[in-house]
């Protein structure tokens, strides 16, 4: 069964988020943040198991990093609304940690440690356009009031799975969210066949779009890291980079 409907994923956001959020917190839920943000990470087979380690300890450390924690106590309400999605085929997507409000450090550190604790699972196929009908599901159930949207999408292949994924971003850019993409290359092919186009390319022209979309390339697995950092700085603080900043691209859509 595929877990893409409205009403599943406001029911996972309901029962999940005591469990997400401290008391504090859960009596803030109402509270109006500067971003929505939906981090969708890819969860296919062509990423292994160390590949998927390194993700997930990508958004666990920047997610604590001082430049983060820096922007968003910048914003004007100081804090953001985040939720945490895996995702592979059309048929699998996974609302992993639910939607949780990080105004500062120790927001964040709870929010990794949910991230690390989740049980890890790999599924078939690549569909962007299962990962972006999720997360627009995702974001109409957020329990917060979000002045910007946006889904964060990172991965290291094409869509192969469902509809094409200019369906998706195009129904979320005309309701004023943002895409942004983090591509990762991957000199695996999937199924034996590489990508028919380099997948850069790809997230410019088919999965990015909206305001100020961008997308930042992480060079390998290895490099992720360092790609997280620089692409949570800025659609936090929803900066333009310097020109010729590295692995920076500006978005249309």
């Amino acid at each position: 069964m595929r877990i893409t409907r409205r009403a599943s994923v406001r029911a996972a956001a309901g029962s999940l988020l005591p469990l997400a959020l401290p008391r504090r917190a859960r009596a803030q839920a109402g509270d109006p943040v500067d971003l929505l943000l939906v981090l969708a990470v890819d969860v296919s087979r062509s990423i292994d198991d160390d590949e998927a380690r390194l993700q997930r300890q990508g958004y666990i450390e920047a997610l604590a990093n001082p430049r983060v924690l820096a922007a968003i106590r910048a914003g004007t309400s100081g804090a953001i609304g985040l939720a945490y999605v895996e995702w592979a085929g059309w048929d699998y997507q996974r609302l992993v940690v639910p939607w949780a409000r990080i105004g500062g450090e120790a927001d964040a550190r709870r929010f990794g440690e949910a991230i690390a604790e989740a049980p890890r699972v790999a599924m078939r196929w690549t569909s962007v356009s299962g990962a972006l009908s999720f997360s627009l599901d995702a974001l109409a159930a957020a329990p917060f009031e979000g002045t910007r949207q946006v889904i964060d999408v990172s991965g290291d292949g094409v869509n192969n799975s469902g509809p094409p994924a200019e369906m998706y971003r195009d129904r979320a850019v005309a309701s004023g969210i943002t895409i942004n993409g983090l591509p990762i290359i991957n000199d695996r092919p999937t199924f034996g066949r590489l990508p028919p186009v380099p997948l850069d390319v790809y997230y410019r022209d088919s999965v990015i779009g909206g305001a100020g979309a961008f997308l930042v390339v992480a060079e390998d697995f290895d490099d992720f890291r360092k790609a997280v950092l620089r692409k949570l700085v800025r659609e936090i603080a929803a900066v333009q980079p310097s020109p010729g900043a590295k692995g920076a691209a500006p978005g249309g859509g």
